[in-house]
């Protein structure tokens, strides 16, 4: 049985967590890239650490049904074309922060990590892992670093709690639960910044402008199927509803810059285009319902190739004038 309106009672639930690392060596992270370099570099040190030797193929692997590796990071459907059908992955980066940095020796940075699998959690995998990684290197330049601690992230962003002191893991995280039910008080305008290229579709279509009915399927299906896949099942919501009431919502202004460009694959070595547009969008209508909803959108990312870091956005309530 669904609701109505809205989510009453549904939640989304994930683990924030936060890599702070310390430069050995000199660091570059080339402008729009950050996100790319962190995600491939992780798998790549990922498949050393769980896969086995003899594995060539992890899509044949027979090994592959109790691989850690295949499960988290090279995840697919039994039928249907490859990037069509397969699952999304139970994780993003958040590294847009990096882009164009120069670290010298002795220099701390960080980037953060969301991860959406509640049933079996890869926490350890992924610490293992950058700690390896920053062993080997990163970056262009293969500059090295170490990983001093990893803490997990609270509703506001912030460190709330020392999960890896650059040793030992001191406790388990707990996840972040937000709340979907829609806000008590009205909602009649809001601003969506789009952060990192952001890539939607709508009717099979790329769409070139961020209408609200289709921003809003897209979050909904996102948030939908990573709770189906890794957490608590699908959101008990009327999606057919709230499609219809997302749809009469208004797009009044839009300030929108299209990039475009490219990002090369560790495994096949092909360059894929990895580009959408950057800018905000302002909203007005009935956003009570949906606010919820864009706001668990800003740290699973909304559109396509969420796992490089794009489609990350920000929501701004009343006061965004324009």
């Amino acid at each position: 049985m669904t609701n109505s309106a809205g989510a009453p009672g549904a939640t989304f639930s994930f683990y924030a967590l936060r890599f702070e690392f310390r430069a050995a060596g000199r660091l570059f992270f080339p402008p729009g890239k950050s996100g790319n370099i962190v995600r491939g570099a992780f798998g790549t040190v990922f498949r050393k650490l769980a896969c086995v030797p003899e594995c060539t193929d992890v899509r044949t692997c027979p090994l592959r049904g109790t691989c850690p590796y295949a499960r988290i990071f090279e995840p697919f459907a039994l039928s249907g074309p490859s990037g069509l059908a397969d699952p999304p992955r139970p994780f993003v980066f958040r590294a847009a922060h990096l882009d164009g940095r120069r670290l010298e020796p002795g220099e701390n940075f960080h980037f953060d990590v969301h991860i959406f699998d509640l049933r079996d959690p890869p926490l350890a995998y992924f610490v293992r892992a950058f700690a390896r990684l920053a062993y080997e290197g990163l970056g262009p330049g293969r500059g090295r670093a170490e990983l001093v601690r990893v803490d997990q992230l609270g509703a506001d962003r912030r460190p709330h709690e020392r999960l890896f002191d650059g040793r030992i893991l001191v406790r388990p995280a707990q996840p972040l639960e937000l709340d979907l039910s829609p806000r008590s008080l009205a909602v009649e305008r809001l601003r969506v910044r789009f952060v990192t290229p952001t890539e939607l579709k709508g009717g099979g279509e790329t769409a070139l402008q961020p209408q609200f009915g289709i921003l809003f399927a897209r979050v909904r299906d996102r948030l939908s199927t990573l709770r189906a896949l890794y957490g608590a099942g699908p959101l008990p919501i009327d999606f057919k509803g709230m499609g219809e009431r997302a749809a009469r919502v208004r797009l009044v202004r839009s300030a929108l810059r299209w990039t475009e460009t490219t990002r090369r694959s560790s495994r096949t070595g092909e360059r894929h285009p990895f580009g959408g547009f950057t800018g905000e969008a302002d909203y007005e209508g009935e956003l009570a319902e949906f606010l919820p909803f864009l706001e668990a959108a800003a740290w699973t990312g909304v559109g396509r190739q969420t796992v490089w870091g794009k489609g990350e956005i920000a929501v701004e309530t009343p006061g965004c004038g324009g």
